[in-house]
């Protein structure tokens, strides 16, 4: 018998046991937690595969790119290309035809602009990337408080429990205690991958972005030095 009464409470202690048995308002704050733990999780998985592969074309890119002879040719061939260095490139060589179509051309001019267009590329470019990023920021920050709320409301109830009771033994507060804590738990669940992805993406773009940079301000320095050749 005292092993069926261990078991039983066994049985309403489990993860599942607990949302049972918990107040409706920590069973809508548990819910909720789980949901933004899964979109987190959907987000971090698809984000990462992103991000590494618009990295690894980058690189392909840029080195396909220094390696070309003939930049118009190499433009024709790969200008379209679905890679932020590739609209990069567009940027500028579409800025550098029409300022240097004119019959006379301002150099400082067309240089101001070729490092305004082709930084803007690079700013929209990691912009675009970044978009989904503000969820894990949000999930990481206010993930512990709902929790921190689901516990509250499940200590109040643990309290009104003991009241109405008129008993403060562990019977009659553990169940309260056991959904509060359970409530914080899937808040650093949620709170936690999230707060890990955030950084580690905000890291990857602050490095992509850097690359992209890097490549706007040689291919700026290149159509400089044409600029000065044809001056």
């Amino acid at each position: 018998m005292d092993q069926l009464f261990v078991n039983a409470d066994a049985a309403a202690l489990s993860p599942i046991g607990l949302f049972l048995q918990a107040d409706w308002v920590v069973k809508l704050v548990m819910l909720g937690l789980l949901l933004a733990s899964i979109w987190t999780w959907a987000i971090i998985i698809g984000f990462g595969m992103r991000l590494r592969r618009t990295v690894a074309q980058s690189e392909q890119y840029e080195r396909d790119f220094w390696k070309a002879t003939d930049v118009d040719r190499f433009y024709e061939r790969n200008g379209q290309d679905d890679v932020p260095i590739a609209r990069i490139l567009d940027a500028g060589l579409k800025e550098w035809r029409r300022s240097t179509a004119a019959k006379k051309v301002d150099a400082e001019g067309v240089r101001s602009r070729l490092a305004t267009l082709m930084a803007s590329a690079s700013a929209a470019e990691i912009d675009q990337l970044s978009g989904r990023l503000n969820v894990l920021a949000t999930v990481g920050s206010v993930a512990p408080f709902v929790g921190l709320f689901g516990t509250v409301w499940g200590i109040m109830r643990s309290f009104t429990a003991i009241a109405a009771e008129q008993n403060s033994s562990l019977a009659v507060v553990a169940p309260g205690i056991a959904e509060a804590l359970f409530a914080t738990a899937i808040g650093l669940f949620a709170a936690i991958p999230a707060v890990i992805a955030y950084n580690r993406f905000s890291h990857g773009l602050n490095r992509l972005e850097a690359r992209l940079l890097r490549f706007a301000d040689k291919f700026h320095a290149t159509l400089s030095r044409e600029l000065d050749g044809e001056a």
